[in-house]
């Protein structure tokens, strides 16, 4: 699992996903590796991208872009040609304007979650979530999955104190959605996350090494 010398962040990331056990949500195999995109942090996305992995997901954040659309559109055509997922961050109408394959909830809109499902069955979503009481929140509101961060020290200048491994795993045992770990997922980390019981890993610029 420890990253070879001269190996990116990207291949260490995408070789140690392979290690989590896949899991069937609804019908639908959940992607180990989410790329959550950042223009502050990774202003070419899309370069990323074409270089995931197949089966993992991009999850595309516009935070209000002028040319989202145009982006979102772009992403798609190649999680198409890639075999990836798309899912867009909070927006479920450019969910729907980009051909999204789902979205990606703050925690604060875990109250949204059950009219998406209602109005999009077949949409996987997402949501994260800082604390129990944002995952239960999340588990009552019929997430697909939920994504726990900032699991270590991170770069994201919105992340609070991490959780460490200990209180990723008071998380992961304290409900039955899959969860992913967000925050300073990196090759000298990502190892210890093996066997803690989540699905999968996030990150955003440690992708794009």
């Amino acid at each position: 699992m420890r990253a070879l010398d001269g190996e990116n962040e990207l291949e260490a990331l995408s070789s140690a996903a392979l290690a989590f056990a896949p899991r069937i949500v609804r019908g639908t195999a959940l992607p180990r590796l989410l790329f959550f995109t950042d223009p502050a942090r990774v202003p070419a996305p899309e370069a990323v991208a074409e270089r995931l992995p197949i089966g993992s997901a991009i999850v595309f954040r516009a935070f209000g872009a002028a040319d989202a659309v145009e982006q979102g559109r772009r992403l798609r055509s190649i999680a198409t040609a890639r075999g990836l997922m798309l899912l867009v961050g909070a927006h479920i109408g450019l969910a729907e304007g980009v051909g999204a394959d789902g979205v990606h909830l703050p925690e604060r809109m875990a109250a949204s979650l059950p009219r998406m499902r209602a109005e999009h069955p077949r949409y996987l979503i997402t949501i994260a979530a800082h604390n129990l009481m944002a995952l239960k929140a999340a588990e009552r509101a019929g997430a697909d999955a939920a994504v726990v961060s900032p699991v270590f020290p991170s770069n994201s200048p919105s992340a609070g104190e991490p959780l460490g491994l200990e209180g990723l795993a008071q998380l992961v045992n304290a409900t039955t959605l899959p969860i992913y770990a967000l925050g300073g997922v990196r090759a000298r980390t990502v190892a210890s996350l093996v066997g803690s019981g989540v699905v999968g890993i996030a990150a955003v610029e440690a992708l794009a090494g």
